[in-house]
């Protein structure tokens, strides 16, 4: 009578534990990627509500002159706005002309360009940077 030893053998058991060794390899890299970008993500919402803030604050706070100033913020995100002026485009091409453009005693309006831009990172890791941009409308004094 052959007398048949019940359970695993040791080769089924080693097969078992290296397979289980690779599919848990490959859902620890697929968590740490997703933390990984949780991360990039958190900042890049950081950066947007940075730029948002400094863009509602030009005009408001500082005057609306064409030039540049930067900054930082939180010591990790460096700022950057510039302020442009928008090419008007020729008056010979209007179409239609209403009396307020025939009135000499009208302010004068000059459409400006408002681009912030947020940048974070080092040399070693990769930058990374958000651009807002808007247009904004100034009233300049009759003399």
């Amino acid at each position: 009578m052959i007398r048949r030893h019940k359970g695993f053998s040791l080769l089924e058991i080693l097969v078992a534990f290296a397979i289980m060794a690779v599919a848990l390899t490959i859902v620890l890299r697929i968590f740490g990627a997703g933390v990984n970008t949780a991360v990039i993500s958190e900042e890049y919402n950081l950066a947007v509500q940075i730029a948002e803030s400094i863009l509602a604050r030009t005009g408001v706070e500082t005057p609306l002159q064409a030039g540049e100033s930067a900054g930082t913020e939180a010591d990790k995100y460096a700022w950057l706005v510039r302020i442009t002026p928008v090419a008007e485009p020729p008056a010979a091409g209007r179409r239609f002309q209403s009396r307020q453009d025939q009135s000499p005693a009208q302010p004068s309006r000059k459409l400006m360009k408002v681009s912030v831009r947020v940048s974070w990172g080092d040399a070693a890791e990769r930058q990374r940077s958000v651009q807002l941009d808007s247009l904004r409308m100034i009233q300049e004094p009759v003399l």
